[in-house]
């Protein structure tokens, strides 16, 4: 049923890191836990560096929780951080979850809470009750809607990446030819 379309389109309840204004609006389904999101995470941080201003980025969780146990509640964890503590806590904790991918249990992500401005008993409360349980789900069915079946899947202006997003210079190329475009449709 897919289209390779992104499904909804970014809105404003979306993680955005970047400028609303970029050329380029880059969108990824990620799980805190798997190990070819936490590549992809490094490869992007160059990427985006790289490309600054030219790229909005956006998170959307996809735990893929019967291959990764910890992957629900870490994004229920970073969804918790987000709802307290604003979009700039929510890119601290979204950087912890990557940079510590062995260490996903219930007191270390509280310790990544803390480290991001956001008081740990708060974040244990809503993991306890749910409370963030529906938009982890939301996100997840979206990716779902959008056709994506693992992680890490890109959406690049609203459609399906199928390059090569494990070569830092390869997905920076693209994505400077998705800017370029971009810049020509705007004119």
């Amino acid at each position: 049923m897919s289209t390779g379309v992104l499904n909804p389109p970014v809105g404003p309840g979306d993680h955005i890191l970047g400028p609303s204004h970029a050329p380029v609006t880059l969108v990824e389904y990620g799980d805190y836990e798997c190990p070819h999101c936490g590549r992809a995470h490094v490869v992007l941080q160059t990427v985006l560096s790289e490309l600054g201003d030219q790229v909005r980025f956006i998170f959307r969780n996809f735990p893929l929780a019967e291959v990764h146990p910890h992957a629900q509640v870490a994004a229920e964890a970073a969804e918790s951080v987000a709802a307290h503590g604003g979009n700039d806590a929510f890119w601290v904790m979204h950087d912890a979850l990557y940079e510590n991918q062995d260490a996903l249990e219930t007191d270390d992500l509280l310790e990544y809470a803390l480290a991001a401005g956001v008081e740990p008993a708060v974040v244990a409360s809503d993991l306890s009750s749910g409370t963030t349980t529906s938009r982890v789900r939301k996100d997840f069915r979206s990716g779902i809607r959008s056709g994506v079946n693992g992680t890490p899947t890109f959406f690049v202006n609203g459609r399906r990446f199928t390059g090569d997003w494990a070569d830092p210079v390869a997905f920076a190329a693209a994505l400077h030819e998705a800017a370029r475009a971009g810049a020509h449709t705007a004119q």
